[in-house]
């Protein structure tokens, strides 16, 4: 059976393969092998350029071409040709190297010095330093922009919507009034902070040998100052140095991004399960496409499956990002294999994690707010201005505000404006006050909600 979307294990491989190819340059395996390569020839060239070591001279800029044309050319043949030389000797990251050298003896310039190929390192010095990169690359380039999407379209809803009146619900009982902007503004607020957070991690890397102390390195050039060069080989990649490890690099930066992307995806579950509670309600409605059937019985169904969809999404990607942040840093002594096969799964962590958003986002888009509904269910809440009668009545030295409150709206069925009114009209209060609370309803009684919607972004 040949492998498509039809017969993929995975349903990020299959059923949801188009949603999350973005990230197939990042995590796929022929991505892995090409993030290799790249190292292997960065390091390569790096020894060349080294006046102390003059075993291996600066190679010109034709050849450091075809270097880079190796990387940038990388095909699923060559992956092919490296996985082939994997099955036989068994071993991923030797194959790459030999596959190198392969290419590399037939250049002249080259063939005397493909010994320093791979020189001095453990598999870890690239592996570590390919994840990083991986990481980095579909954070800033993917994720990062994609959640930007979410945060922008959270925005223009919140000033859209920020004089839209709605009855709150805390304890999933009515209470003080919002507004539905200043509600999608929270989501702003948390989210933005999440971002922040997201892209201010540095992936550490490191290569500093089979057990991270340089042994091999100093081995062969005892008098060359092997950190400083490694410090500077992993910046010049555009990640952290790290200078104290084992044969691994412990993957602590990992686990903070991991959760990083976790406490983002607690806040778009809350957000998912807020918006489906608001649409069961009737606050939204979600827009119809005529082609689409809701229910394989009940023709009336429209239901709000982008908002499902993303929350079952984001509880598997974070089981998966939840035991990386755990497990990762957690390495017998010098190193255990754990690792490799748990990195091999942060594609697929992150791919439930970008289907969630475009499940979302998606959701977002179809809502339309039912104005008539909210209305409906603000009008019948006259008891939730017990909270500023109280407050008005303590202000003025009433005896027992709270509790006459109390004793008129708790428990109490059909609370009616003229209820409310009648008991603002027995109050010792200035006439100013009681104008005010008269002219106070379940619609305007919402704080600064409008104005905190409107500000958000901004």
């Amino acid at each position: 059976m040949s492998l498509s979307p039809l017969t993929a294990l995975s349903p990020l491989d299959g059923r949801y393969h188009s949603k999350v190819a973005a990230l197939q340059p990042y995590f796929s395996e022929l991505a892995l092998i090409r993030h290799r390569v790249q190292v292997e020839i960065e390091w390569f060239k790096a020894l060349s350029y080294e006046p102390a070591i003059t075993e291996i001279l600066p190679f010109s800029a034709d050849i450091i071409s075809q270097f880079d044309n190796l990387v940038t050319d990388f095909s699923e043949s060559d992956g092919k040709s490296v996985k082939a030389i994997e099955d036989r000797i068994n071993h991923d990251v030797k194959a790459i190297e030999y596959w190198l050298k392969e290419r590399l003896i037939k250049i002249t310039e080259v063939s005397k010095v493909t010994e320093f190929i791979h020189f001095s390192c453990t598999s870890e010095d690239i592996t570590n330093l390919s994840y990083g990169l991986m990481l980095k690359h579909s954070r800033d380039h993917v994720m990062l922009p994609t959640l930007k999407k979410i945060i922008v379209n959270l925005i223009g809803m919140a000033h859209q919507l920020a004089d839209v009146p709605m009855l709150a619900r805390t304890h999933g009982q009515p209470a003080t009034p919002s507004t539905l902007g200043k509600e999608l503004a929270n989501f702003v607020h948390r989210l933005q902070a999440g971002y922040d957070q997201l892209a201010s991690i540095s992936i550490s890397g490191k290569i500093n040998g089979a057990v991270g102390n340089y042994n091999a390195q100093f081995a062969a050039y005892p008098n060359f100052n092997w950190e400083k060069f490694a410090k500077s080989f992993v910046e010049k990649l555009g990640l952290e140095f790290n200078p104290y490890t084992t044969q691994i690099e412990p993957h602590d930066a990992i686990a903070t991004l991991c959760d990083a992307y976790a406490h983002i995806n607690i806040i778009l579950l809350d957000l998912d399960r807020d918006v489906w509670g608001y649409i069961s309600l009737g606050y939204f409605k979600l827009k119809i496409k005529e082609s689409e059937i809701g229910s394989s019985t009940m023709p009336h169904k429209v239901n709000p499956i982008d908002f499902e969809n993303s929350e079952g999404n984001l509880g598997v990607a974070n089981a998966l990002l939840r035991h990386l942040s755990e497990k990762l840093p957690v390495s017998r002594w010098q190193r255990d294999l754990t690792d490799s096969t748990l990195l091999r799964n942060m594609g697929v962590a992150i791919g439930h994690t970008l289907l969630s958003y475009d499940s979302c986002d998606k959701g977002l888009k179809k809502l339309e707010v039912n104005l008539e509904r909210i209305v409906d269910d603000l009008e019948s809440a006259w008891d939730i201005l017990a909270e500023p009668i109280q407050t008005i009545m303590r202000r003025y030295g009433i005896p027992n505000p709270y509790e006459q409150l109390k004793e008129l709206t708790r428990g109490k069925d059909g609370i009616s404006k003229e209820t409310i009114h009648k008991f603002i009209g027995d109050l010792t209060i200035p006439d100013t006050e009681k104008k005010r609370l008269w002219e106070m309803t379940p619609q305007n009684y919402i704080g600064k909600a409008a104005e905190l919607a409107r500000k958000i972004g901004k």
